[in-house]
């Protein structure tokens, strides 16, 4: 019995290994592989400080994630950066979230990356690996199973028009804009923004908004598909009070529900079609004669 009952615990442990490895590799799109040296990477990001980001988790299951440098316009200093990755492994572990706010303090949304940061890692070397590690962290942000919503009150511009385009939605305040300002900067998106937009606005508005640096209010993003509607507050309470209510409506109802949404929609986006099915398949079998799908069955037994 034993042997068998060693090798049946072994087989098992092969399997956990092989799936954890799997999905690792799934959430970090750069690895050694790659010649990307995380911890180097953070340690010189970390000679920049300034700003924070902050994570509260409300009781209903949303998440609100501000961005914190108002006197740089919430601009990315190095210990942001480090610091965002920080908050999407918690989000990553908070496991009765649902939903998640992105804002910035002070009544604007984000400027992109602080210049004194840009500057100091100019070379092209130094500018990949910030690339690799941003786009490893809002990868992941975009994976979340948790319904996301940028709340873009005054400039998102740069760096933080792509953050924009790493939540599933975009709220804009009266007067914001959004603004793919790289041209001008002498660059292209680095963290992932290029290929983002694509996905949600079409090739051809994609070439418009990076190739004319064209600044977009709320009435063309709402055109463009780029956001999903217009608030009526402009004041950092109001607006925020306006994207909860405007969340909720996707996030009520129970956590093992909601997260298994997004991630059925995830599967759906980035995976081929056979892949996504089998996905979908997995994830409807954890809700299928779930606490939810029996009480639904017992208040409803018949569709009216």
């Amino acid at each position: 019995v034993f042997p068998e009952m060693a090798l049946a615990l072994w087989k098992n442990l092969l399997q956990t290994t092989k799936k954890r490895l799997l999905q690792e590799r799934g959430l970090f799109l750069y690895n050694g592989a790659h010649g990307y040296e995380e911890q180097l990477v953070k340690k010189k990001l970390q000679q920049f400080s300034g700003g924070s980001i902050n994570l509260s988790k409300e009781d209903n299951g949303i998440g609100i994630l501000t961005l914190n440098n108002p006197k740089l316009m919430n601009a990315f200093t190095g210990t942001m950066m480090v610091e965002l990755q920080e908050r999407v492994t918690e989000l990553e572990n908070w496991k009765d979230g649902k939903g998640l706010i992105i804002h910035g303090a002070g009544n604007t949304f984000c400027s992109g990356s602080d210049l004194n940061v840009v500057k100091e890692i100019s070379n092209s070397q130094d500018g990949m690996n910030m690339c690799m590690f941003m786009q490893n962290t809002l990868t992941r942000l975009m994976r979340l199973p948790l319904i996301s919503v940028a709340l873009i009150q005054g400039k998102a511009f740069g760096g933080g028009a792509e953050l924009t385009t790493a939540c599933d939605f975009r709220l804009m305040t009266p007067g914001s804009e959004i603004r793919f300002v790289h041209k001008h900067m002498g660059l292209v998106p680095g963290w992932g923004g290029g290929a983002r937009l694509v996905r949600i606005v079409g090739s051809g508005a994609a070439l418009q908004l990076l190739g004319g640096a064209a600044r977009v209010d709320p009435e063309r993003a709402l055109s463009l598909g780029l956001s999903e509607g217009t608030l009526l507050s402009a004041d950092e309470t109001g607006a925020l009070r306006e994207a909860r209510a405007w969340l909720s409506q996707y996030t009520e109802g129970p956590a093992a529900v909601i997260r298994a949404v997004k991630k059925v929609v995830t599967a759906g986006r980035e995976l081929p079609l056979e892949a996504a099915l089998r996905t979908e398949k997995d994830i409807f079998g954890t809700v299928w004669g779930g606490p939810a799908n029996l009480q639904a069955l017992v208040r409803r037994p018949k569709h009216k």
